[in-house]
């Protein structure tokens, strides 16, 4: 494929003429992590994927090496007074790096995304639309629905004389409306009109009392014309303050009212007795005469109180938690009245985001057809833009998603699709771009267009690493590494490289062993066969239609489907709901159905994802599977511990006894450096052990507690040998696959998919009731071929146990060794919602009309013959 064919190369340097260095990136002596002190020359301008089992060092390599040392030269190269605002990046421990250019990271995680980040806020796209609808929407009265013209200033003095005698007024000038500084300037262009009173930020001040505003803060600042009421004879003055208010405001005027039936209200009441109205020389209503600002962009932005619904804040949901409903004023949409009254071809920007991207697409290559001259040369280069960001949004497999969903709503894999179509769209050149596993969450029948992508990112000019184990984007590599043999302290090797041919050619590559077919994910000679069912009719949640779904007790079952066909639709947001409401747990409210029956034939119900086990770094393996717990007690059973009188919770480095004093735990300190960031520094009293040294003087099998958290699963199972409790519980982790987890890692350096799979394995160490039923979902993000092996080994002892195992997943080396399989389609968001086949994965491969068909079919086919 590539015009790069360097020889297969048992060793970690390929050789070649000294003249080809620029063409490489050349790493040597890399040992962050468990790497050991590996060389290789990764081609530039090329896409390298690097795989191996779990925790062979993929991403110390990746992301740990790559990215951090282009990402630490790029920090170093700013000024001083540049870094104080960047996080400071420790050097990777490695010789050297030559020939590495500027890098970026597309991972999995959530990052800064906030509660109002959207698919459209990612992309930027937002951003253009705002700008579109701001200077060729047609706004519409929030009152009348009519549409919104001029207003001369005749007609807004006619309209406050038409107000109710007695009526008081406050006529003020907006100078300023939500920017930052402190604005002096304002303030002395408001004394040379010959003014004294002012309102700042809603209150009002003598021009001499005004406070010295915050420079980082919005402001809004108004200049009071005059403060009168309605009564005969004040037409003159009230013509002159009109016209002195509209020429300060740049045909602007904000008034405050308080009618005569609210007069005994104070000035200052917040009961609604005054009342703020805005007139404008550009924009009020024909029919009743009602005055709108300018529409600007901000107008249209609801992370702006200019443009947020003030009901939910732009949140579009009211509450938290699982009391969250939809915000009854603005139906869900973010934004004010009056940007929802802004439309375009019939179209209001908050109807336009909540269009599938098929639809959205559409529309913006049809609107320029429904405006004038003057606005389709506007908008034009605008719908260029978007459309052409749109368009790269479909081919990276996410044509189900809406513009305005959630980004806290998406999966890892959405997410980094999401980015990757922005990184498409900036153009840039001679950028590495290091990737995580793109491919997670995508049905095969959508790898092609996101390997397309990801080739257009190579072909403009960039290098792209790819830290990967699906075996489409292995073939289409240009070079592929293989990272191993093991995990852990057993891998940090390069087993193999070279063209994917060469890999699988390749004896010792365990990887390039799964690729020539010689070794595969075993298939059951035979399905078990269904004797019960549990069954939901008329499921209709998200884009599910009337769906009914019978899932087969006792048996290994799996969900499948191209992306965004329905699938977690059907098992996390309907049967696992319904389920629990039955069972009387509390949790969400189930998507809408009819009917559930067989639920009494189950009497456990184990939901198994990828949430993190747990937000602080105080977190880890140990604490989640009860591992320490009995390791502190081992430690309270030694003589030395019972001669100090320490007990099972002096063990822990939560404890204020067992600690140490200085880090309070955390295993690091940290050092204001000023206008420089924070920096983290290993504890100088404890070296990062986290426990004070009366604790880790205590020592079983002449090991302290500290030292315990710092081996491997596979190193403390052996430890433990002797400690049945504390065996099993590793064992159960050893059997996922998580053998190189340390006891004392952070939870928040874990992988969802690890996540996901400690919580397997402490499920695994309980007392299984044969009863139970378990719902993964896509348990096999982040496993090499061999991983994936192992794990379905694990889910059939759990069915062979009389359990019911529920996957949602798209590898189909899993899916072929399932009894019995649902498929769902055929097409992702309003395409999909439909079974289109049921039943064992021989009859699915035959179902004619479903992508998952064909890659079954070759899955079987391919087993069969290994």
């Amino acid at each position: 494929m590539s015009a790069l064919k360097p020889p297969a190369a048992k060793s970690s340097v390929l050789k070649r003429p000294a003249d080809a260095h620029s063409a490489f990136i050349r790493i040597r002596g890399a040992r962050v992590h468990n790497l050991q002190s590996v060389d290789i020359d990764i081609p530039r301008d090329a896409v390298t994927v690097i795989t191996g089992v779990s925790g062979s060092g993929k991403s110390s390599l990746a992301f740990d090496t790559l990215y951090a040392e282009g990402q630490r030269q790029y920090i170093d190269s700013l000024s001083a007074y540049a870094r104080q605002f960047l996080d400071q990046i420790p050097r990777p421990d490695v010789d050297t790096i030559d020939g590495l250019a500027p890098t970026l990271a597309i991972d999995q995680k959530q990052g800064n995304s906030g509660a109002r980040s959207t698919v459209a806020t990612i992309t930027e796209i937002y951003d253009y639309l705002r700008l579109l609808f701001a200077r060729v929407g047609t706004p519409h009265c929030s009152q009348c629905g009519s549409s919104i013209a001029q207003q001369s200033a005749d007609a807004i003095r006619q309209s406050l004389l038409a107000l109710p005698s007695k009526t008081k007024l406050v006529l003020m000038a907006p100078m300023i409306r939500g920017r930052r500084g402190v604005h002096r300037e304002v303030f002395e262009t408001i004394q040379k009109s010959g003014l004294i009173r002012v309102r700042v930020d809603g209150e009002l001040y003598l021009l001499e009392d005004v406070p010295p505003l915050a420079a980082k803060k919005n402001h809004t600042i108004e200049a009071v014309i005059d403060r009168l009421a309605i009564r005969e004879g004040i037409e003159s003055r009230l013509h002159e303050s009109v016209d002195l208010a509209l020429r300060l405001g740049d045909g602007l005027m904000s008034t405050s009212i308080q009618r005569p039936d609210d007069s005994k209200a104070p000035s200052d009441s917040k009961d609604g007795a005054w009342t703020e109205t805005i007139y404008s020389t550009a924009m009020a209503c024909v029919q009743c005469g009602a005055s709108f600002e300018e529409l600007e962009p901000r107008t249209f932005s609801f992370n702006s109180p200019y443009g947020a619904c003030p009901t939910c804040d732009g949140l579009g949901h009211v509450g938290d938690g699982d009391a969250k409903t939809v915000c009854p004023a603005c139906d869900g949409a973010r934004l004010r009245p009056e940007a929802r009254r802004v439309t375009i071809a019939g179209m209001s920007i908050d109807q336009l985001t909540a269009q599938p991207l098929s639809g959205a697409i559409e529309w913006m290559r049809q609107v320029t057809s429904h405006t004038s001259a003057l606005h389709t040369q506007v908008a034009e280069p605008i719908v260029r833009e978007v459309t052409r960001r749109l368009e790269f949004l479909m081919k990276v497999g996410v044509p189900y998603l809406t513009l305005d969903r959630p980004a806290d709503s998406l999966s890892g894999g959405e997410l980094q699709r999401v980015r990757l179509a922005t990184s498409i769209g900036s153009g840039l050149v001679g950028v590495c771009y290091v990737l995580d596993e793109p491919s997670i969450g995508l049905h095969p029948g959508d790898h092609d267009r996101l390997i397309g992508c990801i080739r257009q990112l190579q072909v403009q000019g960039n290098t792209v690493v790819i830290v990967e184990h699906d075996e489409a984007t292995m073939r289409h590599a240009d070079f592929l590494v293989d990272i191993g043999p093991g995990a852990g302290k057993h891998g940090g090797r390069i087993i193999s490289q070279g063209q994917p041919s060469e890999v699988a050619d390749d004896p010792d590559s365990l990887t390039g062993q799964y690729l020539s077919g010689v070794r595969s994910v075993p298939i059951p000679d035979q399905r078990r066969e269904p004797k019960q069912w549990l069954t939901i009719t008329d499921v209709t949640t998200h884009n599910l239609k009337n769906v009914t779904a019978e899932f087969p007790l006792g048996c290994l079952v799996g969900i499948s489907g191209v992306s965004g066909s329905g699938k977690s639709s059907l098992v996390n947001d309907t049967l696992y709901p319904a389920l629990a409401k039955k069972r009387g747990l509390v949790g969400a409210r189930p998507g809408p159905h009819k009917s559930l029956r067989g639920a009494t034939r189950i009497d456990k119900l184990v939901p198994i994802d990828q949430a993190p086990i747990g937000r602080s770094p105080r977190s880890c393996p140990a604490t989640y599977a009860g591992v320490l717990d009995e390791i502190r007690k081992v430690f309270a059973k030694t003589r030395e511990a019972k001669t100090r009188g320490f007990t099972a919770s002096r063990f822990s480095f939560n404890s204020k006894d067992g600690q140490c004093e200085l880090c309070k735990g955390h295993g690091v300190e940290r050092i204001s450096m000023n206008f420089l960031s924070d920096l983290f520094v290993t504890c100088t009293r404890c070296g990062g052990k986290r426990f004070n040294r009366q604790t880790m003087q205590v020592r079983f099998k002449g090991t302290n507690v500290a030292e315990v958290l710092e081996m491997s699963v596979d190193g403390a199972t052996e430890f433990f040998e002797n400690v049945p409790k504390i065996h099993r519980l590793l064992s159960s982790l050893q059997d996922v696959g998580l053998g190189y987890v340390h006891l004392g890692q952070a939870s928040t350096t874990l992988s969802g998919g690890e996540a996901q799979r400690i919580k397997l394995g402490t499920e695994l160490a309980r007392a299984s009731t044969g009863q139970t039923l378990y719902l993964l979902d896509e348990p096999t993000t982040g496993l090499h071929f061999a991983d994936v092996e192992r794990l379905v080994g694990v889910l059939q002892r759990l069915v062979d146990a009389g359990n019911t195992v529920l996957v949602i997943e798209h590898n189909f080396d899993l899916l072929a060794a399932c009894d019995w399989i649902i498929d769902l389609g055929p097409e992702g968001g309003v395409g999909g919602g439909q079974i289109l086949a049921a039943g064992t994965p021989e009859t699915v491969a035959k179902a004619k009309g479903n992508a998952t068909g064909k890659y079954l079919k070759q899955t079987l086919r391919a087993g069969k013959r290994s």
